[in-house]
């Protein structure tokens, strides 16, 4: 019996500069810090937009104050063969709800889900074989208890933190000083409104997507997710032509309508965010998969889709804050089928190509006559930043979909050419740094 996951909660990344990624977060990308925290080993600092709260975790410099110092939190284990003395468990603990990976690079690594019983989890996934890297730990403070545990994932150095908030009143968890705002009352940014995470996208070494969707599938009951109707149960949706070869395969949870929502959401119906699998194919050469895998030092989230009803807009606002995008080759825009299908949704194609936004139709309709096929045509918007650590890792897509369920299908050959020549371009500028350098030295 796998474990019934209620809702995303957040996700967590580790970086060597959370100085720098906060004021990216803050300044280009338009989130909000609204709680933060210090353990013996690491700043933990959240931020938020609209339901998307992402807790960057850094370690702080020597001599900062241990957990939470002066402020009323308990920190234990839940059950009463794991309780630790308080004082002993500040000088241990290096993370609140997440454990530090000691990755090489910076990571995204941790994405936190609420359940219905953590002690009751931990004893399901403990039975069919799944790694705990914290078992059920309860932290409470004046606003209520909240227990979570920390499971390590099939996938690189992705860990998955369960978490019990069923019992907590507080607005994001104990151990977390909060901003003094009302983020209940919090209005929309109409320039930017991002409201949720729409999809996670995992890199996977070849031949791997099998073995990681059937650990979800048993662990915690995912379902496939077929990103286009003709896809193969066994292959997925493969690209394997024109230099583009690539196997995506997405999975969704099932959400339970019991899941309690304490964080404020536009819409409490908010759809689930999906997990995609990347894999590269052979004999199509080097890709940004290899790439990612190979300055990743092994499978990770390569990149997290955020929804936003405004996808020009939004783009417009962080193109002006600093935030860099992926732009398609601009025979994208000018392709007699391409610029029709753009215009028939009703977009400029001039106005998409000021940023690299692609638009993806739903070729799968009902069979209607063409007019009331041009009227109920089911499409998706997508632009994709580029990495925003210092490594070719992991970036952010923003994505607006009218109707359209898959992940911009239609687009890939055209993204990946993007990044290809990005890549190109950024491993030329390498060697030509390395080449003056060594002439400099040389002198």
């Amino acid at each position: 019996m796998a474990v019934p996951l209620h809702r995303l909660h957040h996700v967590s990344l580790h970086v060597s500069n959370g100085q720098k990624l906060a004021l990216d977060l803050v300044s280009k990308f338009g989130f909000n810090v609204f709680a933060s925290t210090l353990t013996g080993e690491s700043r933990q600092v959240a931020f938020r937009k609209g339901a998307v709260v992402f807790v960057v975790n850094e370690g702080p410099p020597l001599g900062t104050v241990g957990l939470n110092e002066g402020q009323h939190v308990i920190h234990r284990h839940a059950t009463a063969s794991h309780r630790v003395d308080i004082n002993k468990e500040r000088k241990s603990t290096s993370c609140l709800y997440d454990v530090r990976p000691h990755h090489p690079v910076d990571s995204v690594a941790n994405v936190c889900f609420e359940v219905e019983d953590v002690e009751r989890s931990f004893k399901v996934l403990r039975h069919l074989g799944c790694d705990f890297l914290v078992p059920p730990t309860s932290v409470e403070d004046q606003n209520g208890l909240v227990t979570y545990s920390v499971v390590k994932s099939i996938v690189g150095n992705v860990c998955h933190t369960l978490i019990d908030k069923s019992k907590y009143g507080g607005v994001f968890l104990p151990g977390f000083k909060v901003a003094e705002k009302h983020w209940d009352l919090e209005k929309e940014d109409p320039t930017c409104p991002v409201t949720h995470l729409d999809h996670i996208t995992y890199a996977c070494p070849r031949k791997s997507t099998q073995q990681v969707m059937q650990w979800y599938e048993k662990l915690f009951g995912l379902q496939r997710f077929f990103i286009d109707r003709n896809e193969d149960v066994d292959e997925g949706f493969v690209v394997n032509q024109e230099g583009v070869g690539l196997r995506l395969t997405a999975m969704q949870y099932r959400k339970c309508s019991k899941a309690g929502i304490t964080l404020p959401f536009a819409d409490k119906t908010e759809p689930d965010c999906k997990f995609v699998i990347a894999e590269s194919l052979p004999h199509q050469g080097r890709n940004q998969v290899d790439t990612f895998l190979e300055q990743h030092g092994s499978a990770g989230i390569q990149h997290i889709g955020l929804y936003t009803k405004n996808i020009v807009s939004t783009a417009n606002a962080l193109a002006e804050a600093g935030v860099q995008f992926f732009s398609p080759p601009p025979a994208y825009y000018t392709e007699v089928g391409k610029q029709q299908e753009i215009e028939e949704a009703g977009h400029d194609p001039q106005v998409l190509s000021q940023h690299g936004i692609l638009l993806d139709t739903d070729l799968h309709q009902d069979h209607s006559s063409l007019r009331e096929r041009n009227k109920n045509k089911r499409y998706l918007l997508q632009v994709f930043t580029k990495p925003i650590f210092a490594e070719d890792t992991f970036f952010l897509e923003l994505i607006e979909r009218r109707g359209a369920a898959g992940f911009g299908e239609g687009n890939i050959r055209a993204l990946w050419r993007s990044v290809q020549a990005y890549m190109e371009n950024e491993r030329r500028d390498s060697h030509t740094d390395g080449s003056d350098k060594s002439v400099q030295s040389a002198q």
